[in-house]
This record gives C-alpha cells, structure tokens and sequence, in this order.
C-alpha cells in the first residue's frame, strides 16, 4: 500500500531509506528533535529541584512543605500524560508536541514573579505540564521506527531525562549570576526558541499520514481499551520505581547533599549531575540491552541491583559505644559522601536502563497505542515523582534521620518487586485456563503443579437457587462479613477532619471558620471524583485485589495527618492536600458496593448492599464518637507523639490530637490483611470501558444519581458540618459534643431501608422518605436560633436528628432501586424475544446497574464538598447559615417530584413498586 507521506517518498528525492521503509534522514533528525525538545522540558519540569532550595529559605518551609513545593509541578505532569498521549495517537505528534511548549512557556515566566507560597503551587502546577512532554514525545518517536529498532530509539528519547542535570548545572550559574528569579525567565525563552526550532525540523509522522489517506482515526474506546489489562498496571508500578524514583530522587538530592554533607548549593547541584546526567544517558543503552535481552529480565536485573544499593544507602549514621576493658569504645558508622555518591551514581544508571525495558515491553504488548498506553504508565510513573518528594518529607520531619528517604525507596522497590511477581505469575495462570490443554501438557511434564486458584470465581451464578443454597451463600457472605470493616475504616478516614477542624483552633491553628468549613468540605471533592473512577475499578481489576489496595491506600492520609497536626507551624495547604488525600476513603464506597452486588441474588440486593453500605456509614458516627475521646487519652503506646495544649475557654489541658488518625492504622492493616485472605474475585465480570462510560449517557443515571445526592449527599454532608455547626451556632452549649448521634443513628437504620425496600419497594419508600425529609428540613430551619442562648436548640438538634434518620432509610431504598430500574430498562428491550436474549439482557442490566450503583455513590459524595462549603459561605456573608438551609429545602422538595415523576406515578416511565 502507498502511503502518501513525507516520511516514506522515493529515495532519489530524499537521500535513501532505511530496509522498514522509512526515510532515514527524516527518522533520525525527529528523533534528534524530540529529544532535545524533551531534555529543554525536563530542564523545566524540575527546576523546583535547585530554586526550591531559594524559595524554601525565603519562606521558610520546612521540610513538608518544601516536599509538596518540588512535587507539585511533578503531578500536572503527571495528569496530562495520558490526555496528551490520547491527542498524540489522534492528531499527530509535531502539532501535539510544538503546542504544549508554547503552553509551557507562559507560566514558566510567571513564576518569577510569585511571592507567596500558595502562588507558587499554582504556578508550579501550570509548569508541570512540561512533564506531559514525555507521552507525546515517546509516542512521535515509535511511530518512525520499526518494533525491532523502537527499544533503542525510545531509548535515546528518553535520554532527555538529562534535562534534570542541565537544570543542575546551568540553575545555580544563572543563580549566581542573576538571581534565582531569572532561572524561570531564562527556561521560558529557552522553551519558546525550542518551540520554533522542532516545528521547522520535523515532520508528520507516517502513522498519522496514513490515518489521513485512509479516512480512519482511531475512537477513543479503542485507544483506552488497553486500560483495562492489569499487565498494562503492572508496568505502571515498575515506572513508578524507575522513573517516579529517579525524578523524585532528582529533585531531593541537591538539598540532602547540602543538609547531611553540608555542601553549597552550586557544589550539591554539581554533583547531582553525577546521579542525573548517567541516568538520563544511559536510557539508549537501556533500550539497546532490552532490544538484545528481552524487557522483562531487563527489569529484573534493574530492580535487583536498586534494592542492593538502596540497603546500604538506607542506614543512618551511628555511633556504637563498646564498654571496653579499659573504657568506652566509639565506632562511628555512616555512608560517607563519596561511597554515597558511587551507591546513588549505580541506582542512577539502573534506573534510566529501567526505564527503557519498561517501555520497551509496553512496545511488546501494545504497538498501535502508545500514546494512550505509555500516557497512562508516564502517568502513575510521574505520580510517584509527585508523591515521594510529599513523603520524604513527611518522613524526615517524623523521624529526624535524613535516609529515611533511602528506606522508603527500599520499601517501594521490594513492593514493586513483590508485586510483579505476582503479576506475571497470575497472567500465566489465566493463560492456562484459557488454554487447558497447554495446562494439561505442563502438568505431564512435570512443569507445572496441579494446584487451584481459590481467589478467582469462575462459576459465579447466585440467582441459581441450587447453587446459591450449596455454595454460594457461604461464600457471599464471607465475602460481605469482610468487606464491611473497610467500608467502616473508609468513612472514618473520609470524615475525620469533621471532628479535627473544630479542635484545631483550640491547639494555637490560627485558621478562620471559613477556612474550617473548606477543611472539612475538601475530602468531599476528591471523594466524589475518585468516586466516579473506583466505579469502573471492579470489573478491570477484581473486588477482592482493589479492596486490599484501597483499604491500604489509608494509612497515607492517616500517618500524615498524625504528624502535621503536631507541627504548628503547618501551612494551611498542607492540611488542605491531606484533606484531599481523606477522600481515598470516599472513592472506596463505589468499588466496595459494585463489588458486593454482584455477589448476591436479585432479591437479596437491597438487604446486602443496605448491610454493607449502612456498617459503611456507621464508621462516620462511630469515629465522631471515639476520636474525641482519644485525643484526650494519651499518647499511644506505639505511635507515641507530643502533646499539644488545647484551650477551650478558660480551660487549659493536654491533647494528643495524632490519636485522631493513629486510632486507626492498626485497624486499616487488619483489615487489609483480612480482605486478602478472605475475599474473591469474580473471573466473570468484564467490561470494556466503552461500555461503562455508556452510564454517562442514560438518563436515569444522572435522576438517581441526583436523589442518591439527596440521600447519602445529605447524610456525609451534614455529619460533616453538624459539629462545627453546633459549635458555631452554640459556643456555650455540651451539645456539641453529641453530634456524632445523628450519622450514627442514620448509618444504623441504612439497613432498615433495604429491609422495607425488599418488603414494600424501593420506589414507594423512597418518596414517602423524601416527603418526610422535606418536613424536617424546613424544622430545622423554623428552629435556626437567633442568638447563641435560644431556647430553640432541642428542637432544632431534634429536627437534625430526623433528617440523618431520613437519609439513612433513603439510602438503602435508592440502592434498592438502582439495580431494578435498570434491570428493567434491559428487559423491556428484549420483550418478545427468546430465552438467550432475556438471559443476555439480564446480564448487561446487572453490569450496569453495578457501574451505576458507583456512578451515584459517585456523584453523591460531592455532598461533603458542597454542604459545608454552602453553610461556610451563607455563615461568611450573612452571619447565619439559613440562607444554605433554605436551598436544601428546595432541593428535597425537587427529589420529591423526580420521585414521583419518573418512578411513582401511573404513566411513570419505569414505575418501581
């Protein structure tokens, strides 16, 4: 086929092509381009690394602080890969690549004219987009070469990586010279001529002429099919190592070099070149050795040599006092800064040979979708440069030993290696089972064991009345008994900061009540998002397997909180980001109920899902409950702490405000161990994404998500703003102290909902509890006190109580209600038809029902965002929270209508007794 590019003309009109048929100047001279492109951004993605260092003295951060500085730019960049990757696959490379450096190149100026923290982490937000360079360029460069030639070309691109060693050297000379503020200024026209240059220089690559010739552009479901393999994540975590590892080792080097060896700035930057530089380089020959050698053993050999290095580099300096015969004997023990130099130097080298096997694998698997493929392991690569830089810092300040740095390295290489052994080792499992008579061969010849997989259901049918009573009611409930402590764990995690943000002023945290309502509003947005996404998460990644990864995912919202609260120097959007990071307990409800119903038959659903979801909820009253409690207990006998002194009108005591997250460690690794050992999968339950994201489009899961708002959006929305609520409202009043009774109350009764539902129909319970949560609203707002000493207080508490009682009935009749409105949305399409077809539609309706039941979760925790954000703002601009209460009335009033519209009324489209 003649395909119409410039990359592939005759060659007597170009000077020759290669045997692939492409046009050898043209290969060689976008390669050239797209690396140097990709050096001049990386140059500028971590130049946090040495004006950072400046910033930091001039505000004064401390080492938390300083951590989320040099991370910031790292996760924009991280984000964008995988969108920019898209665009690549879609629209080509060259326009791709020359847009996002001019995008690039504007905040990048900006920056030098930042003064206040916060201004910094917006711009440096806006500048990580250079990081996106990566997924775009490593896409252009595959597209030019053949698959046996695209491991050493992707190498060589990958090269630019260096870029962090021209920031190295060039950074503290311009520094020296000028000032730190002229580095951004400098990059900016440096990115700017980069621009223009690589737009003359390269050309369309042949992939993208021949879509254009044929007509045919690839759909987006396609580019993010591969999304949804677990081997495509598994080389995310080994990029998480050797790319997240280098960028966030590149950015912390130069400060540990001058904090523990007590080096100047130009001479800590220098010799980080000696750990950037090689890294950077050494990639071609990465690709090289794993276009001879194979990808996979590439990796291997690369993580084996890190975890070596990284044990040396992991002991702190110690001192060892022998009680000699005739005195004390000193030995001092510590990794002197030329062996630490050789010790960072190898990892260095491994890592940027890692780097190139990861993708030289990636080249293996998934040929026609680099772009949306290497996007997605560029990005949880680059999050892991985002997320260490955070914890490095966290560690430093909790322990006070510098190479606490190297042990969390060691820690994340020995659980990615783990973690890709049982990967690789679980893809051949289900290759085995797809091909039993290969399973059977292997077993003859001695090569295999004959052994079960007893995570994995194969033969899951619970609507069979047979199997269910023989086999599979023992096994759902196993599954549910194990899945409700997470659940409780998450929304404890989730909800936390309602009761540490009324106790946060009280310890000498200067913030104002709106900055308190944001605080405890901030889990809801990142909740809700993750949400949307862990509804997708069950059918790709197995119940089970995401259940033991989220649950673990707690402790680093937990540890963190632990130690910012005893820092009262902590800037405000420290905390604000480890709010953000409680809402990885809220995205856990999505995938945790998704998984539960598919476990259980039809007409136990409700029950199920109202047991799970209410034990769920329950760990929001719960944790308002016992975290007032334990702060004022001491200090844990492991976790230990200091004190805090916490004034409450004229009452001066002694508070341990890290109880209020270290409570819960022990509980979060018991359960994630449990759930490990206890849970299954279902092999069954696939879906393409194209089919989930099919949610978005149909109507009645935008209505339901909106009633689901005023349900469970009204119950963690309200447990959230209650205690600072009452406390705002009525200083003075004990009653404050009893806020947790109203989401305890609402979370024991959730049950209660499925149980009627099951009994009296989801719809019919649903509206009548609409009606009743209508009057109580409009009660607490007859009841708003006019001044701190009212004598309305019983009765507005009163009136709170019913609507948490109300949200908790509601919340176990929409979940009864999802799965069986769909259901029969999927059945009335096949009426008439033959058995296969009921069978089939019943299928899809039970797949979609499980993402919608997600999808609502999802759209319903932004409840904790707006809820309290709404009553901050009402409070703020009128000194009351009615003018909030108000809008909520409406809203009950509007869920009572679409109840009655859609689903109750006679000609209701789906009338749902």
């Amino acid at each position: 086929m003649q395909i119409a590019d410039t990359g592939r003309e005759n060659s007597h009109a170009s000077g020759g092509r290669g045997a692939d048929g492409y046009e050898t100047r043209k290969q060689y001279t976008v390669l050239a381009m797209n690396t140097l492109a990709f050096t001049v951004n990386f140059a500028v993605w971590t130049m946090f690394s040495v004006i950072g260092i400046r910033i930091k003295e001039q505000l004064g951060l401390n080492e938390t602080e300083f951590g989320l500085l040099v991370a910031t730019p790292i996760l924009t960049g991280s984000l964008v890969r995988l969108p920019l990757g898209i665009l690549t696959d879609r629209f080509g490379g060259r326009i791709v690549f020359f847009l996002q450096m001019i995008t690039v190149a504007v905040p990048t100026y900006g920056l030098a004219f930042a003064t206040e923290y916060w201004q910094y982490l917006v711009i440096g937000l806006f500048v990580g987009l250079a990081g996106g360079s990566f997924a775009v360029g490593i896409a252009y460069t595959s597209a030019w070469f053949p698959k046996e030639k695209q491991g050493t070309a992707m190498g060589i691109f990958g090269a630019g990586n260096a870029g962090s060693a021209v920031t190295n050297l060039a950074a503290p000379l311009i520094i020296v010279a000028f000032g730190w503020r002229a580095v951004p200024q400098v990059y900016s026209v440096a990115m700017l001529v980069m621009a223009v240059v690589f737009w003359f220089c390269t050309y369309p690559d042949p992939q993208l002429e021949a879509r254009r010739q044929r007509g045919k552009w690839p759909a987006l479901s396609d580019q993010l099919a591969p999304l949804a393999e677990l081997r495509l994540w598994r080389f995310g975590l080994a990029y998480f190592f050797v790319f997240g590892g280098f960028v966030a080792l590149a950015l912390w080097l130069p400060k540990y070099y001058i904090a523990e060896y007590g080096l100047s700035l130009q001479s800590a930057a220098f010799i980080t070149m000696f750990f950037t530089l090689p890294s950077g380089l050494i990639r071609a020959l990465g690709g090289w050795i794993s276009d001879r050698f194979g990808g996979s053993t590439t990796t291997w050999w690369v993580m084996w040599v890190c975890i070596v290095c990284l044990f040396f580099l992991s002991y702190p300096p110690t001192t060892l006092v022998v009680h000699g015969i005739k005195g004390d004997v000193q030995l001092h023990i510590a990794v002197g800064v030329t062996l630490f130099t050789i010790l960072i130097f190898i990892v260095g080298v491994a890592q940027g040979i890692g780097k190139a096997s990861v993708y030289r694998e990636l080249a293996d698997y998934y040929p026609a979708n680099m772009g949306a493929v290497g996007g997605m392991v560029g990005v949880i690569g680059g999050l892991g440069g985002f997320a260490l830089p955070i914890v490095f810092g966290i560690a430093a300040d909790a322990t006070n030993v510098r190479s606490s740095t190297f042990m969390l390295m060691y820690a994340v290489v020995a659980g990615v290696m783990v973690w890709t052994w049982l990967a690789e080792r679980g893809e051949r499992a289900a290759v085995l089972e797809r091909e039993p008579a290969l399973r059977e061969q292997m077993v003859k010849v001695h090569l295999l064991d004959v052994r079960a997989v007893p995570r994995w259901l194969t033969d899951w049918r619970p609507d069979d009345t047979g199997f269910w009573q023989l086999q599979g009611r023992a096994v759902a409930l196993r599954n549910l008994v194990l899945s409700m402590p997470p659940l409780f764990l998450s929304f404890a995690v989730w909800m936390v900061w309602s009761v540490v943000v009324v106790e946060l002023p009280k310890i000498g945290f200067t913030f104002t009540t709106d900055q308190l309502f944001w605080l405890a509003a901030a889990p809801g947005i990142s909740g809700g998002a993750l949400r949307l996404a862990y509804s997708f998460v069950v059918p790709i990644f197995g119940g089970r397997n995401w259940t033991v990864f989220s649950t673990a995912s707690l402790l680093l919202p937990t540890l963190w909180m632990a130690l910012a609260v005893q820092d009262p120097s902590t800037n405000y959007a420290v905390f604000f980001a480890i709010a953000l990071l409680c809402g990885l307990g809220g995205g856990n409800f999505s995938a945790s109920m998704a998984n539960i119903s598919f476990f259980f038959p039809r007409t136990m659903q409700g029950t199920a899902l109202g047991w799970n979801a209410g034990v769920g909820n329950l760990g929001v009253g719960i944790m308002q409950a016992v975290v007032p409690l334990v702060i004022y207990g001491g200090a844990l006998a492991i976790m230990g702490g200091t004190s805090q002194s916490h004034t409450d009108g004229a009452t001066v005591s002694r508070v341990w405000m890290q109880n209020a997250a270290f409570i819960w460690v022990p509980f979060i690794l018991v359960a994630t161990i449990a759930a490990a050992w206890g849970q299954n999968n279902i092999r069954g339950v696939k879906a393409s994404f194209g089919e989930q994201v099919g949610i978005f489009r149909n109507k009645h899961a935008w209505i339901l998500a909106w009633l689901y708002t005023g349900t469970f959006g009204s119950f963690i929305g309200f447990a959230a703003a209650f205690p600072q609520l009452l406390s705002t409202l009525y200083p003075a009043s004990e009653l404050k102290h009893w806020a947790f009774v109203g989401p305890l109350l609402g979370a024991l009764v959730r049950p209660l909902g499925g149980w009627l539902s099951d009994r009296l129909g989801g719809g019919k319970v649903t509206l009548w509890n609409f009606v009743t949560m209508l009057v109580a609203a409009i009660s607490v707002v007859a009841f708003l006190p006019s001044s701190p000493n009212d004598a309305t207080l019983p009765w507005f508490y009163a009136g709170f109580i019913l609507l948490f009682v109300t949200t908790g009935i509601g919340n176990g009749s929409v979940f009864h209600a999802v799965p069986n409105i769909f259901l029969k949305l999927h059945a009335r399409g096949v009426a008439g038809g033959d058995e296969s077809a009921r069978k089939r539609a019943i299928a899809e309706g039970e797949l979609e029902a499980s993402v919608a039941l997600g999808f609502t979760a999802g759209i319903a925790a932004f409840g904790l965002f707006f809820i309290p954000a709404l009553i901050g703002i009402s409070i703020n601009a009128t000194g009351t929270p009615r003018m909030a209460l108000i809008i909520f009335v409406a809203f009950y009033a509007s869920c009572v209508m679409a109840t009655w519209w859609w689903y109750r009324r006679a000609n209701a489209e789906i009338r749902c007794d």
